[in-house]
């Protein structure tokens, strides 16, 4: 597979993103592309909007798997591209457009030239969210084709073309959504004395947040609450009888997350009574920590380093992956992709090189022939 047609799979799977369970089309654009390179030796299981594929290897000890998200972001498109989003709201944001061209590019090669090792293939949905990881680890399929060490890559906006970049240890951080919801008594703004004012109670709840933080967890132990969203009201004349706050919980330990969540239940039940109101919490999708064998990541440094691609020590970060589900129950590690693009991730106007598509590519086939070739215990 060449990059002509690897820059053309892109730019196809680019104009249908789709949202986490909803990878309908894309699921159907993957197996067609598949299913073109099937041979005796290929077989392949789809799992709810996923797809498993295992080339059979030819002498096989164990297993190595490979992980590719496939869903998109409810965001709308800016990129000006001739072959921008045909879905209004929805766009390939966050780089998965690339993370399936470089599997299938990935996936092209080893069909054509079989390891030793079995090799699996996961195309998993719902990255951005509910989350497909867990469910997917749990499934039937995987059960049955489970790997014994796995890899994963993610675009990097900031770093340039023909630069990887990973780390022993924690990449990416534990993470939770977090939406609350309140409740109290709306009325007249000429008459406050008569409401339990929800712009006030939902307020004074952001600022306590922070103190979640700053006094109630380890200082070594990194920990951030966001609050990205906030609504209350619908006029300016009147009291807010409900408000909702939106937003996100991140820490560097499994065990700070439990218990930023359980500060969190300690104030909603102080602020209850404080403010005369209800308040409902939802912590929506969590994912678990993306920690990284350093056994593989130094494998993996001294596989790009000889193969003419620049390797460099990555920084841990606060965002979220659900490939942590997978590394906490297979060894392996998770790594970055330069693709130059001078806006981030879940910009509307993310805009990666498509030169990092042969890299991203070749960065694979040689990290799963290292693997290949590595005694896994």
């Amino acid at each position: 597979m060449d990059i002509s047609n690897l820059q053309t799979i892109r730019r196809d799977l680019h104009q249908i993103p789709e949202l986490g369970f909803q990878e309908v089309k894309t699921q159907e654009y993957l197996l067609k592309k598949i299913r073109e390179m099937q041979t005796d030796h290929v077989e392949v299981k789809e799992w709810k909007t996923g797809i498993l594929v295992r080339i059979k290897g030819l002498n096989p000890r164990k297993t190595i798997g490979y992980r590719c998200d496939i869903d998109g972001l409810p965001i709308s498109e800016e990129t000006g591209y001739s072959f921008k989003s045909i879905h209004e709201g929805r766009m390939h944001a966050c780089g998965h457009d690339f993370h399936m061209t470089i599997g299938l590019g990935a996936l092209n090669h080893f069909i054509n030239n079989r390891a030793e090792d079995h090799i699996v293939f996961l195309f998993q949905p719902a990255e951005e969210g509910p989350g497909g990881a867990l469910p997917m680890i749990e499934s039937d399929a995987f059960k049955e084709w489970k790997p014994d060490v796995i890899t994963a890559l993610h675009i990097a906006p900031e770093l340039p073309v023909g630069t990887v970049s990973s780390r022993a240890g924690l990449l990416f951080a534990n993470t939770s959504e977090l939406f609350l919801d309140f409740k109290g008594k709306g009325g007249h703004a000429a008459y406050p004395h008569r409401t339990h004012d929800m712009t006030v109670a939902a307020s004074s709840f952001v600022v306590e947040l922070q103190k979640i933080v700053s006094r109630g967890i380890d200082p070594l132990d990194s920990s951030v609450i966001t609050i990205g969203k906030m609504e209350s009201g619908f006029v300016q004349n009147a009291i807010a009888e409900t408000a909702r706050l939106e937003g996100t919980i991140r820490t560097a330990q499994p065990s700070a997350i439990a218990m930023v969540k359980k500060k969190i239940e300690q104030l909603i039940k102080g602020f209850e009574i404080a403010h005369d109101c209800t308040i409902e919490a939802d912590y929506g999708s969590n994912y678990h920590q993306v920690y990284n064998d350093a056994r593989f990541v130094e494998l993996f440094s001294e596989t790009m380093e000889e193969n003419n691609i620049t390797f460099k020590v990555a920084d841990a970060a606060m965002t979220g992956e659900d490939f942590g589900y997978m590394l906490k129950e297979v060894p392996g590690f998770m790594y970055w992709l330069g693709v130059d693009s001078q806006f981030g991730l879940h910009s509307s106007r993310l805009n990666p090189d498509e030169k990092a598509l042969e890299i991203g590519v070749k960065s694979v086939i040689h990290t799963l022939d290292a693997l290949s070739h590595q005694n896994i215990s």
